[in-house]
């Protein structure tokens, strides 16, 4: 999943590991609406029958350095609304 809305120039870094598809899929929805430029990449690998999720979370996310906090704002208020 990715979105590169006229940013294409500006370094992507890493943000956050996501936890799971569901998340994935709520703040790929939130950032596109937001016109966040963002990349996220799942570490699943059919060769390794998902090893590497157990290990390093579902995937990650990775957008330009001043999208950080906004982001990072989003994935908290996401991760809390959600728990019962």
């Amino acid at each position: 999943m990715s979105n590169d809305i006229n940013h294409k120039n500006d370094p992507f870094i890493p943000v956050a590991v996501i936890e799971n598809a569901i998340e994935a899929q709520l703040l790929e929805s939130i950032l596109t609406d937001r016109k966040i430029p963002h990349h996220i990449r799942s570490h699943h690998d059919t060769a390794y029958n998902g090893l590497f999720q157990t290990q390093k979370g579902w995937g990650d996310i990775k957008a330009p350095i001043r999208y950080q906090a906004e982001i990072e704002r989003i994935i908290d208020h996401v991760r809390n609304d959600n728990k019962i």
